[in-house]
């Protein structure tokens, strides 16, 4: 029963919790959408079995719990309802009567309306239209001005005027194309405007190499104005004030505008120079320069100022080195080099202005930069071709354009002195130039010379010579006319010649900026190589030629003697026109005495040489019969000729002038050392031939006539050819042919055994060797016409005699070579 009564409550707890969930659940239908209720509705199924059935009915039962209510509702509503149809069926006649005014009204309205409708759109398109019109009027006041400076554009594209064609792109895109860039007509113009830009550059790129190409062509012409002007500029200031020279003054070459002069105490004659000068076209005459301004402001404004100004700089680099290359042949003329000078001078002149007229295209690093490169390759092109310069005259034309050319671009601010220390390398090359001349010169001088002393008629003819040459000699001049001076005519005339010759030099040391104690030093330096070397060089050649005779050397030594002596006055013509004194420290000496005296002593040794081989020559036609039996009785007649000569020769020592006692010394050395040379080369040609080693045999009538030729020397020594001798000097020149000859002629030959090697030995001079080359000459043991045939014929013991003096005089001979 309990079990039962349990089972109740269970029952009944679970029923009541059933109920409650339905409950629950017919609330959540009724209050959820239609689209949720399926999870709804399946909760009923997951619940315990059955349970359905008992919603189910729970539902039945809600639903005729809500048809109950509907049906209490409509109940309670319905007489209402009726009351209101009844209402609307009485009204319903007068909605129609009232539709039908509505109607009426409305198309009355319609028609009065449909008029005022079409004005009003007419109105509204004409609004429309305005308010277009505005729009229109208000976009075209922004767009013309864009139209405006674009046409602007174009028209100072058509003339040129690129600087300012820039400045109006810059405003059409910075100021005026922003405004309008809505339009595709300002979407192509901006598109055009960096296309204008570059075809501007273009433009002004080819109007620079246009100029570059002007200033190239008018380079020469410029400078050949800069440097006239500066030669015009430096005479003028000469004239006017000697101590104010170039090198402090401007250029009056300018590229702005003349640069007028005015001085004080100006003379007509330079006025009329200064007026002249003014009239020189300068550089801006001849060369437009406003298109490299336009070029440097257009790529200034477009912000390429540096690629400008590295290519300005670059072509003219390259224009430097065209202008710096000179032509193969420049050095043959001088005007060859002065259009050289003329192209770089206005190259650099075109700078110095290109410098100053614009704000650093070029800089002064820069011009420097390039004028060191040029001064290296002018200094050596100018040193190369000066080098071939033979002519004096064109050297010293390029002396003088090059000091033009330093001045020149000296005025514009370049430093020059690497030229000015050229010029000392062109004056070297300059007195190259005027010593090989004034060697030909010198040449023409001593070819045309007499030599022979100068004959003066009367007082004009002497004062005309002594006018040439400073020659004094009171003895001389108080001889009567007519008279001769001891000199020959090419004294006077090679002293005028160097006198000409420092002249020629001195010019060159013109204009150099150089003191006077300077100059000095150069003129006396240039003297002392011609003196030394050129007419040194010659006096030498002269004396060697082969048709200079005695007589002819005779005169050269006086003329050397007088040239000697004219030195001082060549130094004291050195100090007149250079202002000098020649007591000044370090001036330099003529070394003319020395060049004199070497060619004094050349030409005495010359007579010597000459004289020894006019000996030789008559020593050559000696035709003497070595084997004959007994001598001529007189001496050989080639002997008497040479001997005659001789004394003809030495003659003429005699007649030299000798008016001075210095003439008299010289000419009295000259002539004894001549004659005692000749008589010893007599004495050893004559030995010569005795023991000459093809002569084999000699007979004793050969020695007789040897000693009578020896006999005519002696007489001819002792006979005083030349005066001054003392004693028999001039004998013992043949002393040993004449102990030779009396030996064999005596045939003491027991004297001479017995008294060898002693001083006092009469046969003192003779050697053994000597005498045994002859007497081995003399012996004969196969020939029969041998002189000591007879001997063997009348003394057998002779011949014994003579092997003993044989064998005597090689034993001596081999004791000599043994104690040698």
């Amino acid at each position: 029963m309990n079990t039962v009564t349990v089972r109740a409550n269970m029952a009944e707890s679970e029923s009541l919790e059933t109920i409650t969930e339905h409950e629950r659940i017919l609330q959540e239908i009724e209050s959820t959408d239609t689209a949720c209720v399926g999870p709804t509705l399946r909760s009923v199924y997951d619940d315990q079995p059955n349970a359905h059935k008992r919603f189910m009915e729970k539902l039945d039962a809600r639903i005729r719990n809500h048809d109950r209510e509907i049906e209490k509702m409509c109940n309670f509503h319905h007489q209402g309802f009726v009351d209101a149809i009844t209402e609307l069926l009485k009204v319903r006649a007068d909605a129609e009567k009232l539709m039908g005014q509505v109607s009426d009204t409305n198309r009355r309205l319609q028609d009065a309306g449909r008029e005022v409708t079409a004005q009003t759109e007419e109105v509204i398109r004409c609004r429309i239209q305005q308010r277009n019109m505005a729009n229109t009027v208000e976009k075209l006041q922004l767009c013309i001005p864009v139209l405006e400076m674009y046409s602007k554009l174009k028209e100072q594209l058509e003339l040129k005027r690129y600087y300012s064609a820039l400045k109006t792109m810059e405003q059409l895109e910075n100021i005026y194309i922003p405004r309008v860039s809505q339009y595709r007509f300002c979407q192509i113009m901006a598109e055009m405007l960096p296309k204008l830009r570059e075809e501007i550059k273009e433009i002004s790129m080819s109007d620079l190499k246009d100029f570059l190409e002007s200033i190239r062509k008018h380079s020469d012409k410029i400078g050949a104005t800069a440097m006239r002007q500066a030669q015009q500029h430096r005479t003028f200031n000469s004239e006017v004030q000697k101590q104010v020279t170039l090198n402090c003054a401007k250029p009056l070459y300018g590229l702005n505008g003349r640069t007028p002069l005015h001085h004080n105490g100006l003379s007509a004659e330079a006025a009329d120079e200064e007026e002249m000068d003014e009239e020189v076209l300068t550089a801006q005459d001849l060369v437009d320069f406003s298109p490299v301004y336009r070029c440097l402001h257009i790529y200034t404004v477009l912000g390429d100022r540096e690629t400008f100004e590295n290519y300005y700089r670059k072509q003219r680099k390259k224009q430097a080195r065209l202008v710096l290359q000179p032509q193969s042949n420049m050095h043959e003329t001088v005007e060859g080099y002065r259009k050289y000078f003329n192209q770089i001078v206005g190259f650099f002149v075109v700078e110095d202005h290109i410098l100053h007229a614009t704000q650093g295209l070029v800089t002064r690093v820069f011009t420097d930069e390039l004028w060191n490169m040029a001064l290296s390759k002018i200094i050596a092109v100018l040193r190369t071709h000066s080098s071939y310069c033979e002519d004096p005259d064109l050297v010293l034309e390029l002396k003088n354009l090059i000091v033009i050319f330093a001045d020149t671009l000296q005025g514009y601010g370049f430093p020059v002195n690497r030229l000015f220390d050229l010029l000392f390398e062109v004056r070297d090359q300059y007195n190259e130039t005027l010593l090989k001349k004034w060697a030909l010169v010198f040449r023409d001088i001593f070819e045309q010379d007499n030599y022979s002393s100068i004959p003066v008629e009367n007082e004009e003819e002497y004062k005309a010579v002594v006018s040439r040459f400073p020659f004094h000699d009171a003895e001389i001049e108080k001889q009567q006319f007519p008279k001769k001076l001891p000199m020959s005519q090419s004294v006077p005339q090679i002293y005028s010649q160097v006198k000409e010759f420092i002249y020629a030099s001195l010019k060159f040391s013109e204009s150099l900026h150089r003191s006077s104690t300077e100059i000095d030093d150069m003129l006396r330096k240039s003297t002392n190589l011609l003196l030394t070397r050129t007419l040194s060089s010659c006096l030498q050649n002269l004396i060697k030629k082969p048709h200079i005779g005695l007589t002819e050397l005779v005169q050269i030594i006086i003329n050397t003697t007088h040239l000697e002596y004219a030195c001082k006055y060549l130094e004291d013509f050195i100090t007149n026109i250079t202002n000098v004194s020649p007591e000044t420290v370090h001036t330099t000496r003529l070394y003319g005495l020395s060049t004199f005296k070497d060619a004094r002593h050349s030409a005495e040794g010359e007579i010597y040489t000459k004289l020894n081989q006019k000996i030789d020559e008559f020593i050559q036609l000696a035709d003497y019969e070595w084997g004959m039996a007994e001598s001529d009785g007189r001496a050989s007649g080639y002997l008497m000729d040479l001997i005659n000569f001789l004394r003809s020769t030495f003659q003429v020592f005699t007649h030299l002038p000798n008016n001075n006692k210095d003439h008299a010394a010289m000419s009295g050395k000259v002539a004894q050392t001549a004659c005692m040379s000749a008589c010893k080369h007599l004495s050893t040609s004559l030995m010569q031939m005795l023991l000459d080693t093809e002569l084999k045999q000699i007979s004793m009538g050969a020695i007789q006539q040897f000693n009578l030729d020896v006999i005519q020397c002696e007489l001819f020594a002792s006979s005083e050819p030349v005066p001054g001798f003392q004693g028999d000097t001039l004998q013992l020149a043949f002393i040993d042919l004449r102990q030779l000859l009396d030996l064999f002629m005596v045939w003491d030959w027991s004297t001479y055994l017995a008294d060898y090697g002693q001083p006092t030995s009469k046969y003192l001079r003779v050697n053994p060797s000597t005498a045994l080359a002859l007497l081995e000459k003399m012996k004969d043991t196969s020939k029969k016409n041998n002189i000591f045939t007879q001997f063997r014929k009348n003394d057998r013991d002779k011949q014994k005699l003579i092997e003993t003096v044989v064998k005597q005089l090689r034993s001596l001979v081999n004791g000599m070579s043994q104690h040698s």
